[in-house]
């Protein structure tokens, strides 16, 4: 936020006439006043009470020179956030779906980034995971590209622990995928790291569960309860743009689209109202459970792009979800939507308060 004085009675005027109000004059004892307790109030940070014993006035006196000030554009207030976040469409969003955070940046330009998932996201919500993580949280990152760019973009986070929340999409990739994106956040700050060396997706449950009894995964899933801030990727039901879809044989896509997926969140799909759908497939994953998600104070969904807005929106109903960061593309299909769905941010305990 911008905020400037204007020290000249004619542009007072223009302005005031332009805006259609009377250009009544100030006399320059009234002027200069004016601009002084203004320069007092907006950028030397005093308050009114202190304007007023300065000056020898009442401070009733120094909130009407305040408002009779900004009415006469002695005093100009511009709201200015960086050009590639969207205000507007940010503070709209968290209100209709009740979120605690919503960070809406702008699209690249059309032809210029054909992933899923644009980077400038990932970018973003490591700023936001900057924010919101405190010292001695427990942070959980789940597998995702978003994720993984969101990794590679941190500079600074509190003291914290780290831990995967979910296994790798290839265990041969674990260097450069969630088993990196750990190591770099706890490397940021100064935290331990607890990773997960194992694919999200096993053949059957019994390997699946063998797994999980393993010394190094069980002491992962451990802090699952402990987590306070996560980071999750959402994908829709498609090639490319879901993890689990490109995991899976095409007999299996078949089952799963049958039932109605249309989103997919670590590993747990979701239909088009939010209601969790092919519960089987979690018995063969290495994830978090989604009632443990729901029970994680702040879930950070990281997301964009045309082609995901319909999933995103899937995930969002199902309340497992407290902000988000996305784009204008996703943004404004998610704005028209008929079905806001939970507020899940209004629901869960808040720990400011």
């Amino acid at each position: 936020m911008a905020i400037r004085s204007v020290n000249s009675s004619e542009e007072n005027a223009v302005s005031a006439m332009s805006a259609g109000r009377p250009a009544l004059r100030m006399g320059p004892a009234e002027l200069v006043q004016a601009a002084a307790m203004a320069r007092r109030f907006y950028l030397e940070g005093k308050s009114k009470i202190q304007i007023a014993e300065e000056f020898g006035v009442s401070r009733f006196k120094v909130a009407r020179v305040l408002e009779t000030a900004l009415e006469r554009d002695l005093v100009r207030i511009e709201i200015r956030v960086p050009a590639e976040l969207d205000a507007e469409r940010s503070d709209a969003l968290r209100a209709r779906y009740g979120l605690r955070h919503a960070v809406v940046v702008e699209s690249p330009p059309e032809g210029e980034d054909e992933s899923p998932d644009p980077e400038n996201l990932g970018e973003v919500a490591a700023d936001l995971l900057g924010e919101l993580v405190a010292e001695g949280d427990v942070l959980g990152l789940a597998w995702g590209r978003s994720t993984i760019h969101m990794a590679a973009a941190l500079d600074r986070l509190p003291p914290c622990t780290v831990v995967q929340l979910t296994g790798v999409y290839d265990a041969g990739t674990a260097e450069r995928g969630s088993v990196e994106a750990v190591r770099r956040a706890a490397q940021v700050s100064g935290g331990e790291a607890h990773p997960i060396y194992a694919p999200m997706l096993l053949p059957d449950p019994a390997t699946a569960a063998a797994l999980r009894n393993q010394t190094g995964i069980a002491r992962a899933f451990e802090y699952f309860d402990k987590v306070t801030v996560a980071a999750v990727s959402i994908g829709s039901w498609e090639p490319g743009i879901s993890t689990v879809h490109d995991m899976l044989s095409d007999e299996e896509r078949a089952h799963y689209a049958s039932l109605g997926v249309a989103a997919e969140m670590s590993a747990h799909l979701f239909d088009a109202d939010g209601r969790r759908v092919g519960r089987d497939l979690g018995e063969r994953c290495i994830t978090v459970e989604a009632d443990r998600l729901r029970r994680i104070p702040e879930v950070v969904a990281i997301a964009g792009g045309a082609r995901k807005a319909a999933a995103i929106g899937a995930v969002l109903r199902s309340g497992l979800v407290t902000s988000l960061v996305t784009d204008t593309s996703a943004a404004d299909y998610l704005l028209t939507e008929s079905q806001p769905g939970p507020r899940p941010a209004l629901e869960r305990f808040d720990p400011d308060n």
